[in-house]
């Protein structure tokens, strides 16, 4: 039995792929800074900021996932929390690399969690796929270091994946939720001029691309993980009303209002790109859910 170990297991994605790869037959661990040898999933130490880690975490590893960083969008961006943003993913990363390189136990692949915002907060007509340079923005510059750490895997000689993930949809927590409260109330209503696209990925195909990144060898280097259609603002908004037969009669939140509510980080709520999914799909994936409204009414509709 292969074993896999995730940090960040305890968020979002975490949760729901180590519950997938356990019904596949994995052995999965977790990184935290709280250990636990209780829990249903076994859970070693570590914390970046002192560079500590259990080593054994390492050593009983046949690959790992690194999803662990802080949330970019739970707080304004102040210099303190960017550099928490950019050190969470960054210093992360070099210490698992700095303990992979101390065992003799060869890992057979890193897959390591990123960003489309790697692409910058922009709305344009461009379809951004893996060949794009990465923006010279915050959440761009952020990407791109928390990636070239990665490299240093792939520079040993390690299979290394880096998925550039869009909004994850999923039924507790996360975006949608957030999203769907005002819809579900008669208030929602699409943010600034509404045309800005929101790149989006249901959580079961996010985490098939994940097993797949560990299932198939040929899968390597960068790859975009996010839905075939692109969707701007003011088409999130609306089909989630239509699913949830609600509807929208309140005009656009201006673009000023929300500067001021959240600062530089309003930019990922009034700009956004569309993203290519065609490299995932030319490597072999195939996506469940290709459109908001199949992938809302499986998350929001009791069946």
């Amino acid at each position: 039995m292969e074993t896999i170990l995730i940090t960040g297991g305890t968020g979002l994605v975490g949760k729901e792929l180590t519950k997938k790869l356990k019904a596949k037959g994995y052995n999965v661990i977790h990184l935290s800074r709280t250990k636990n040898n209780t829990a249903e999933t076994l859970t070693y130490y570590w914390d970046y900021t002192k560079g500590e880690i259990e080593q054994e975490a390492i050593e009983k590893a046949d690959y790992i996932i690194h999803l662990a960083g802080e949330n970019v969008s739970d707080g304004r961006w102040t210099a303190k929390r960017k550099k928490l943003i950019i050190d969470s993913r960054v210093k992360t990363s070099e210490l698992l690399f700095e303990n992979v390189k101390k065992t003799n136990k060869p890992l057979k692949a890193f897959i390591n969690a990123s960003g489309s915002n790697y692409y910058g907060t922009v709305t344009c007509n461009t379809i951004f796929d893996e060949r794009q340079a990465a923006a010279a923005d915050f959440l761009g510059i952020t990407c791109e270091e928390w990636e070239a750490a990665a490299d240093n895997f792939k520079n040993s000689g390690i299979r290394t994946v880096k998925i550039r993930t869009s909004i994850v949809l999923t039924k507790k927590g996360g975006a949608l939720e957030k999203i769907a409260l005002p819809v579900k109330l008669n208030l929602g209503s699409a943010l600034g001029s509404g045309k800005q696209y929101m790149p989006w990925i249901h959580i079961d195909d996010l985490c098939g691309i994940y097993i797949k990144a560990i299932e198939d060898t040929t899968i390597k280097g960068t790859y975009n993980a996010a839905a075939p259609e692109h969707a701007t603002n003011k088409d999130f908004i609306s089909t989630l009303a239509h699913v949830l037969n609600k509807f929208l009669w309140l005009p656009n939140v201006p673009a000023i209002i929300i500067k001021l509510v959240f600062g530089e980080m309003g930019s990922i709520l009034l700009k956004g790109s569309r993203i290519s999914s065609e490299k995932i799909t030319n490597a072999g994936f195939t996506f469940k859910f290709t459109s908001l409204e199949s992938a809302f009414r499986n998350l929001l509709i009791k069946n």
